[in-house]
Order: C-alpha cells, then structure tokens, then sequence
C-alpha cells in the first residue's frame, strides 16, 4: 500500500516538526482578523496595543493598566474607539474584556454601552450568558436599544420562537418601531430558507408608517431573488428610486448584480456593476472587494484586474482583505499565472503572514493538480505563520485520497489531527469513508485499525466506521476475538446488520 510516488511528496509531519524547531525564531506578529495586516502608523497607541494581543497573547486588564501607569490617561471615548475597532475586525473577546475592564473601574455605561456588552457577551460566552445579563439590567437599561441586541441574537442564532416571542414583547412596549427590527425579522426568515416571509413585512412596516432604509431595500431585493422572481427584485429599484431615492447607494446595485450573477443575466450584472462604479467612493474598499468578486462571477477577468488596480491605487497599502477577495477572484477565473504573480506580490509586501490567504492558493493549486506548487505554499506558511494549518493539511489530505496515494493522506490527516485542540477539526464523512472503504478493497486490515486509531483520537468512532472496519476483516478473512470489548467500550450500538458481521469477525 504505497504512495504512488513518495519522494516527490513532503512529509506534513516534518513540516510541522520543522515548525516547532523555528517556533522561538523572531516572526511577523499575526494578526486575528485578516482585515487588520497593514496599520496605520496614525493609529492611536493604545489601540495599537491592544490590537496586538490577538498574536501576542497578552492580557487587556494588564495592558490598560500599564498604559495608565505610564502616566497616560484613558479618556471614555478611546475605549469606545478601541471597542468599535475591534469589534470592526472580529476581536470579540478582548473588545469584551475592555468593557469588564471598565465595569471594574466604575466607568459609566450608557445604554448603548449595555447593548454593546450584551451583544459581545452573546458572541464570545453564548446565548445564556446573554440572556442572564439582560435580565439583570435596571428597568431602565431594558429599552429599545438592549431589547432590540437580544432581538438580533436570537435572529443570528435562528431562534424562530424566541424572536417572534420578544418581537411581540417589544411591540407591546412599543419598541418594535424601527427599520432595524423589522430587518432583523426579515433577516431571520432568509436565514431559515422562508423568503417568502420578508414582503409582507415590508408591507407591514409601511403600514405603520416605518421607512424602509437600505438594508431594507436590500434584503426584500433578495427574498424576490430567492423566489426566482428577477422582476420584483427590478420592481424594487425602481420603488427606491421613485420613493426613496436617498436611500439608493451602491450596495443597491452590488445587491442587484448578485441577483443578475446568479441568474446568470450576465449582461444585465455588467450594467449594475457599471451603477455600482457611479455610486461608490474612490476610498471605500468594501466596495472594490465587491465589485471584484462579482465581475468574478460573470467571468470578467479583465475588469477584475481593472478595479484590483484602482483599488492599488487608492489604497496604495493593501490589506490582506483586499488580497483575500483578489486570491478567490483569481482561483474562481482559473487564473493560474494571475495568482502566482499576485501571491508573490502579498507573499513580498504583508505586515500579517495569515494563513487564511495561504489556503485559498493551496485549494486553487491542488484544484490544478499543482502539487508543488501548493507544496511551496505550505512551506511558507509554516515558516512564517503561526497557524492554524489544519485546514491546509486536510486539503492535501483529500488531494492524495483522491489520487489512492493513501500512506501520504494519512500523514496529512495524522499531522492536521496534531493540530487540533478543541474539536476545531475532523475529517468529513465522505473522506472517513474513502478511507475505509479503500481498506476494505485492499483488504488492508492493519492501515484500516491505523486509521481507525487515528480517527478515535480525533472524533471517535461510530457505528458506521465499525461497520466498515469489521467488513475489512471479512474481506481479508480475519478475526479479532476482542472486537466485541472494542464495541462495547466504545458504546456503539449493535444493530442486525453489525451483528451479522461480528458473527463472522468475533464468534461468541
């Protein structure tokens, strides 16, 4: 059961190894979020520090203090800043530790404030928590502001019941009077694949006298695209620019040429793409990201290139968002030597080797069958990121599953299994079952218990991996007088069928 060629193959095990031995080496900082790799040298200091924690691991409350202890004050405001902005690029729990932080020193929370730590408390230690603190707010921190943070917690969660049931609290308090509510309803009924929903509460918020704003427009622009109902998503432009006319910006026409792209109206995208352009700010990078992603998607190299270099040029310090969106344009145009060139452009320039980037070019170039090329790739991951890598070794895993190179798939599933912590990672069930059922081919009893070993150490084993493994045996002609214990210890349940097989694998 060999690779089908070995040495031209690197060994994700010493990768990692290599890894480890240079881990003391000076690096980069990395930062958390993929927005924050080119900073400003005008950022404030503090935020500057306390953005760094996502890599360096240090603690806010002993950031802040120090800060105070040499001899600078906070005022209020900063915090709020340095709150916002981390929150901005998905720093939940340090954005929460500031507001502790704050809590402890007596800092006074307007009700904004508690909506805010409502919110962060939802994202980093769950619902209940949520829930716990709204309900031991003051009667006067319960206003439309906290109400309305659990209303959308619930929604994101897809809390049916327990949205429609605060909703209906909230409108008996007369909190259920804003644009903001109704669309975190509409929200909720697209998340739950229930767009047919989201009219009639449009409808309703006119009713009671409640203006649709953009978002509005934009998600009732989509319940109609969902429908396949291409002219009620036109129907609603046209409302916007009858009625409303300064509610229209350029997320209308993104929103529009997403419903164009995926009905593949081509022509009609490129006509609301070209809106978009009109519409936008030269320094609002959002908007190139979109753009680029949706020429992408109408199979436009040449305009993806257009607007990469207008936003080089309004933004001469490229973020790692900006090259993120750019690496997916490319990898879905086939564009093999378009993400060479920009890779190495990135790989050269980033203040944040992360490695989010790095997998988008290893999915593309293992997609091309460019093995060392993806291989080239990982290297410099390792070299210069800290991780995580388990994503990246899975893709080589199922690279070389796919090809029956099945000793250097399991090298990549041992060394991403080393990887993971916390259950961040296991293989997917079609892999488990590739795997398995090559082994039951080559009637390879002991790469099957290798794998299966491996596999119990990630996620367990379940009835259908023993089903397997014990079929493996019977195609090999084998016993294994302790399968019974095995089964039993790990709690699988032996239905018929798994008895028909144990008969033969382990007679009583």
């Amino acid at each position: 059961m060999m690779a089908r060629n070995p040495n031209r193959l690197i060994s994700a095990g010493a990768l990692l190894a290599r890894r480890l031995c240079t881990a003391a080496a000076a690096t980069e900082p990395e930062e958390v979020a993929v927005h924050a790799a080119s900073r400003s040298v005008r950022q404030p200091r503090l935020y500057r520090k306390l953005s760094a924690l996502g890599a360096t691991g240090g603690s806010v409350a002993d950031t802040l203090n120090e800060h105070i202890k040499e001899g600078k004050l906070i005022a209020k405001h900063e915090l709020s800043s340095c709150i916002k902005q981390l929150r901005k690029y998905r720093q939940f729990q340090h954005a929460l530790e500031i507001m502790e932080w704050m809590e402890n020193r007596k800092i006074f929370f307007s009700y904004a404030d508690y909506a805010v730590r409502l919110d962060l408390l939802s994202k980093t230690k769950g619902l209940a928590a949520a829930e716990e603190y709204f309900d031991n707010l003051s009667p006067s921190a319960k206003n439309l502001l906290t109400y309305g943070t659990l209303l959308n917690c619930y929604c994101k969660e897809k809390m049916e019941e327990k949205t429609l049931a605060l909703f209906e609290k909230m409108d008996e308090l007369n909190f259920a009077s804003t644009s903001l509510t109704f669309n975190n309803l509409m929200s909720l009924h697209m998340r739950l694949g229930k767009p047919e929903m989201v009219p009639p509460l449009v409808d309703e918020m006119k009713k009671r006298s409640i203006s649709p704003d953009t978002f509005t427009y934009n998600i009732l622009m989509q319940s109609y695209a969902r429908l396949n109902d291409i002219e009620g998503a036109e129907r609603v432009l046209e409302e916007i620019k009858r009625e409303n006319e300064d509610k229209l910006n350029w997320t209308t026409y993104s929103n529009l040429a997403a419903v164009y792209v995926n009905a593949r109206l081509f022509e009609k995208a490129e006509l609301a793409l070209k809106k978009l352009e009109e519409e936008m700010g030269f320094h609002d990078r959002l908007a190139y990201h979109f753009l680029i992603s949706l020429y992408a998607g109408i199979n436009n190299l040449s305009e993806v290139n257009r607007v990469w270099n207008s936003l080089k040029s309004a933004f001469p310090k490229t973020n790692n968002m900006s090259y993120f969106t750019m690496f997916q344009a490319l990898a879905n145009l086939n564009d093999v030597d378009g993400l060479k060139i920009c890779f190495e452009e990135w790989k050269s320039s980033c203040f944040s080797f992360d490695v989010r980037l790095a997998n988008v070019a290893v999915r593309a170039f293992l997609g091309w069958d460019m093995i060392k090329d993806a291989e080239s790739i990982l290297y410099e991951a390792v070299k210069r990121s800290s991780g995580p890598f388990y994503t990246a070794l899975d893709m080589f895993m199922a690279h070389h599953l796919k090809d029956r190179e099945i000793d250097t798939a399991l090298i990549y599933m041992e060394a991403a299994a080393s990887e993971v912590k916390n259950n961040e990672w296991q293989p997917a069930p079609e892999r488990v079952l590739a795997f398995l059922k090559y082994f039951e081919e080559e009637k390879d009893v002991e790469g099957a218990e290798k794998f299966c070993k491996i596999l119990k150490n990630i996620s367990g084993l379940d009835s259908n991996a023993y089903q397997l493994l014990l079929q493996t045996y019977i195609a090999a002609g084998r016993t294994e007088p302790e399968m019974r214990k095995r089964m039993k210890e790990d709690d699988i349940e032996v239905d018929s069928k798994i008895e028909d097989l144990l008969q033969r694998v382990c007679p009583e």
